[in-house]
């Protein structure tokens, strides 16, 4: 597979929740269903097998278990790693649970649109992630394991080339970076050949310009790293060496104590060549991992001189990307909102939409560099710049004004929204489960808000400092914080701010927004008893209990929602916009009845036949997209006697009952592929009526006059060249051309010099129809002759096998044309 992009065998994505192992493990499936993960590679969601094992103790678990499904499959008994030989394995660190989005960094999703994608779906940093690795950095790499963290923005550019050539051992990807930004993260050292010699992070300035390349930038840790299948091997046999151990399930089922190890200052630092054992061993640089006793950390020390001895011989290595770019998505607001938002000259936003997958009704209201992202916003909703709006359902008249994030709102939010300044806010609405009850919390803060700075030490709160925050709202100190968290502890992490529950009232938004304040409503006291007297959580107290699957499920509600109002809107106005994307969409992720619905829907109201012809072949698609690809052939007969009376109805022009009819129908044909794709071909049947019906209002422009009729007996004749279909034959004709376009280059021959296609017709005195076909040679010609007396001999007309029906058709090499067909009246 040299040079072509990587076919994964087993892909692994780590999390640390129990709770959220399924609706991950779903979100990996529609997308592989989707094809954007290959060809049917093993999907696994490991959870982290206890909490903060740190990266590189979840890099050994997850490897352990492709490991085990691997050998499964190969018909082992017991764990072998030669089955890492032949293997391409991705394991994707989902990391630390996320401020400004539920169901974490991975799953943030983009302001992007990919209108050549099979499937129409909501682009989520995971999925740049994917499209990223396999279609660049790890293109053309030998078979071994890829690990990527997920918290951060990755580009490349689209030729990115690694040389691979003679590669053992691992290798790290590096882009180039600022010094200053490098200040706050990981950097690699590493000489002109390539060879790492160390790995700093957040080091001072002095040991950071070490670093410094030709092209005056150093080259970051973006969190990218490939193991060959012989280091793989080698970093695998530890798992069973104690105290690593401990990293894996296995130690977890075994009772063995965790331990915290970090993939690049623990695993990838032994191998580094600048590194000494001691060094290593002792050392406690930023990042390694360190225990909270002494137990401990001798476990980590015991741990990092077992990865020495089994790991420090082999060769690592940094391939660096000068064009790559790399964005850590931080704990900060205004980060995590310029990571959304387009901004002049940034090449990774240059493709960003301002409205992605979103139904806007006055998109006039829209500023430049604002980003709405699945969401539908009705009325007047008028959005200033460098404002981001997420996964809402809102109503206007409102008005959100610059540096505001606004997440998870629905329709009801609206109200209590419009009686408040909107700047530089985060407002949030959190799907959690609480103790079983399902519940939506909203927490609000500021866009300019440090959410780890210490209270009494410069920390603030909606963009202000804490005492003016304490002054305006009549809180106080007691009310947020317990007495046995000390003051130097204290911060927006984990102040009980948020309220939750309460006795006697329902919550809404209104209960956090009024901690702005307002010019039309300042705080009062029964807002703020009302406040005291709610049951409320901090966010460090929140985030355990949000019910990821539960968002996963609203989002992708929201979504189908908006896209029911796409359809709509590309239906009735005609648009030249391909619904098949979204087709597709509804058929995998379980959404196609409201899709019937939507398109039942505009093809009864319809007064145009021809938008209710292609309401009805999109149900066609989707009924076919249903069928998964079995059930036979799309094409096919479509005049089965049970859906005659849906078909009288529209041949009278009743296009409601005919659609109803249709409707009543086809819930008796979606049991089974098979049914399934003969209810696709009536509903191209029906579509077929109502586009001779669109045809034929054409009739309005055509004038008839008399005329003389031609002597009896005497021959008329017509003739035309050969026609040759370059390309496209057929694409312009419904249904095809509705959702894929269409277009015909043909070629018009004469054959010997002669237009070989013709006809002639004479009046003859019997009331008769004769068509007469001749093909072939002089020497071996076959004459077909069809005589018609009545109208019930045409009434097969629309029988593609007909006699008489096709006599132009022909195909396959060597194929003679029809020479003449003679009509005789």
């Amino acid at each position: 597979m040299a040079g072509g992009e990587v076919d994964w065998t087993v892909i692994v994505l780590t999390c640390q929740h129990k709770d959220s192992v399924f609706a991950f493990q779903k979100e990996l499936e529609i997308r592989r269903d989707r094809g954007s993960l290959g060809r049917q590679p093993i999907l696994l969601t490991v959870e982290d097998p206890k909490g903060q094992v740190g990266s590189g103790g979840a890099t050994l678990n997850a490897l352990l278990v492709a490991a085990e499904h691997l050998s499964a499959r190969a018909g082992y008994t017991v764990v072998t790693s030669d089955v890492l030989q032949k293997a391409w394995i991705l394991i994707l660190h989902m990391g630390r649970d996320f401020l400004f989005d539920d169901c974490s960094r991975a799953f943030t999703c983009l302001p992007l649109e990919e209108p050549a994608a099979p499937a129409e779906a909501l682009t989520c940093n995971l999925d740049s992630l994917l499209a990223t690795l396999m279609h660049q950095v790890c293109r053309g790499s030998p078979p071994g394991v890829w690990v990527s963290s997920t918290d951060m923005l990755l580009t490349v550019p689209i030729m990115t080339e690694i040389d691979w050539h003679g590669f053992q051992g691992v290798r790290v990807i590096a882009v180039p970076g600022s010094i200053s930004y490098a200040r706050q993260h990981g950097v690699y050292l590493a000489d002109t050949q390539g060879v790492v010699q160390d790995i700093f992070y957040q080091s001072p300035e002095d040991q950071i310009r070490q670093c410094v390349g030709p092209d005056g930038k150093v080259p970051l840790v973006c969190g990218v790293v490939f193991f060959s299948s012989e280091a793989a091997e080698q970093l695998l046999a530890t798992h069973v060496i104690p105290p690593l151990d401990a990293c894996t399930y296995l130690g977890l089922d075994s009772g063995a104590p965790a331990i915290q190890l970090s993939l690049f200052f623990d695993i990838l630092l032994c191998m580094a060549q600048g590194v000494s054992e001691e060094a290593f061993v002792k050392g406690q640089r930023p990042g390694m991992g360190s225990g909270d006793n002494v137990q401990a950390a001798g476990s980590e020390r015991s741990a990092r001189s077992v990865l020495w001895k089994a790991l420090h011989a082999v060769p690592l290595t940094m391939a660096y990307i000068p064009e790559g770019c790399y964005d850590y998505m931080t704990m900060s607001a205004s980060d995590h909102i310029r990571h959304l938002t387009p901004h002049p000259g940034n090449a990774r936003s240059k493709a960003f939409r301002k409205v992605a997958h979103s139904h806007v009704a006055e998109p006039q209201l829209l500023a430049e560099g604002c980003s709405v992202t699945n969401s539908l916003l009705e009325g007047a909703v008028k959005v200033g710049p460098g404002s981001v709006i997420q996964h809402c359902r809102l109503k206007g008249p409102l008005e959100i004004h610059t540096g505001c994030l606004l997440t998870g709102l629905d329709v009801a939010s609206s109200v209590a929204l419009r009686s408040y300044l909107l700047r530089d806010v985060v407002v949030q609405g959190h799907t959690v489960r609480l103790r079983g009850i399902p519940c939506k919390v909203f927490t609000l803060s500021g866009h300019h808000d440090d959410w780890q700075s210490m209270a009494e030490e410069g920390g603030t709160y909606l963009n202000r400092p804490w005492s003016e925050f304490f002054l305006r709202t009549g809180i106080r100190s007691h009310d947020l914080w317990s007495p046995d968290i000390p003051s130097s502890r204290r911060c927006l992490l984990n102040a009980r701010l948020f309220p939750v529950l309460h006795a006697s009232e329902p919550l809404g938004v209104g209960d956090v927004l009024w901690l702005v304040g307002s010019p039309l409503s300042p705080p009062g006291a029964e807002q703020l008893q009302r406040w005291r007297t709610s049951w409320r959580m901090s966010w460090e107290e929140l985030k355990g209990s949000l019910d990821q699957e539960a968002e996963l499920a609203a989002r992708r509600a929201t979504f189908f929602l908006q896209a029911q109002s796409k359809t709509k809107r590309v239906l009735m106005e005609h648009s030249n916009c391909s619904l098949l994307p979204l087709i597709r969409s509804a058929a995998l992720e379980g959404y196609h009845k409201a899709m019937l619905e939507t398109l039942d829907q505009v093809a009864s109201m319809a007064k145009d036949p021809g938008v209710a012809a292609r309401s009805l072949a999109c149900i066609a698609d989707l009924l076919g997209c249903l069928a998964k690809g079995e059930g036979g052939l799309r094409s096919g007969p479509a005049a089965n006697a049970a859906w005659a009376q849906a078909f009288q109805h529209l041949e009278k022009g009743d296009i409601l009952e005919g659609v109803k009819e249709l409707a009543k129908e086809r819930k008796k044909w979606l049991d089974r592929p098979v049914l399934l794709v003969r209810a696709a071909r009536h509903y191209e049947g029906a579509e077929q009526i109502l586009v001779r019906q669109a045809v034929m209002s054409s009739c309005q422009f055509i004038s008839l006059r008399l005329a003389t009729l031609p002597p009896m007996g005497r021959w008329l004749r017509a003739a035309c060249p050969a026609r040759i279909d370059l390309s496209g034959g057929w694409s312009d004709t419904p249904p095809i051309t509705y959702e894929h376009g269409g277009a015909v280059v043909d070629l018009a021959v004469l054959v010997d010099g002669h237009r070989p296609i013709g006809a002639q017709a004479r009046r003859i005195a019997e009331p008769e129809l004769r068509l007469i076909s001749r093909s072939g040679r002089l020497e071996g010609e076959m004459v077909v002759e069809l005589v018609c007396r009545d109208l019930e001999d045409l009434r097969d007309y629309c029988q593609p096998h007909a006699p008489g029906k096709s006599p132009f058709s022909w195909s396959g090499k060597g194929a003679t044309l029809p020479k003449q067909l003679t009509c005789l009246l």
